[in-house]
């Protein structure tokens, strides 16, 4: 009775039945207008999860940026505050330097490139001073500044340096590979007490 209903009020409009499916059946998608709406939706996504990966992998460099920085800053800091107070350089090579400290009792600054570490030793005690160091490299120089340069003379003696230059560089890797996050240290610490 209702299919009746409705077939008179659309004769009364002016429909037949073959206007009317039509009219329904524009109401309906076509299969190349879902393919290229789902095609659109997809690259649509796509884009917005390369974005997001993309700022994922940003923010982790920048946080270990950050990180390396504070680190790599509190090793420079405890290690120039004892080269700064030592009595005088013991030993160097590019690789360790043993000073002595105030009291005359032996200091050793080791970088292993094997564990990629800087250690302190003192009166038998190892304690690790920075971790994920990639370089690391001592010289040892005069007090005598260079005229026009900011360069000492490198010294022969090791016993009369007055100047220890120490450089590293720290890498980490972010989310599996190794990424362009270092950390690039370089001081020039003047030995004071002498």
């Amino acid at each position: 009775m209702n299919l009746a209903i409705s077939n008179r009020k659309a004769v009364e409009r002016g429909l037949t039945s073959g206007a009317m499916t039509r009219v329904s059946g524009e109401a309906a998608f076509t299969l190349m207008e879902v393919l290229m709406a789902s095609g659109v939706g997809l690259m649509a996504l796509l884009v917005i999860m390369l974005l997001s990966l993309y700022s994922s992998r940003s923010f982790a460099a920048i946080a270990n940026y950050v990180d390396m920085d504070e680190r790599s800053q509190r090793a420079l800091d405890k290690m120039s505050r004892e080269i700064r107070q030592c009595h005088r350089l013991v030993s160097y090579s590019p690789t360790s330097i043993t000073i002595e400290d105030k009291n005359s009792n032996p200091v050793r600054f080791i970088y292993d490139p094997e564990a990629r570490n800087l250690v302190r030793v003192a009166a038998g005690v190892t304690t690790t001073n920075l971790t994920e160091c990639d370089s690391l490299k001592f010289s040892n120089y005069q007090g005598t500044i260079r005229s026009n340069t900011f360069d000492a003379y490198d010294e022969r003696y090791v016993t009369n340096s007055r100047l220890i230059q120490v450089t590293w560089t720290c890498s980490r890797s972010i989310l599996g590979a190794k990424m362009n996050t270092e950390s690039v240290q370089s001081a020039k610490i003047v030995i004071r007490n002498n």
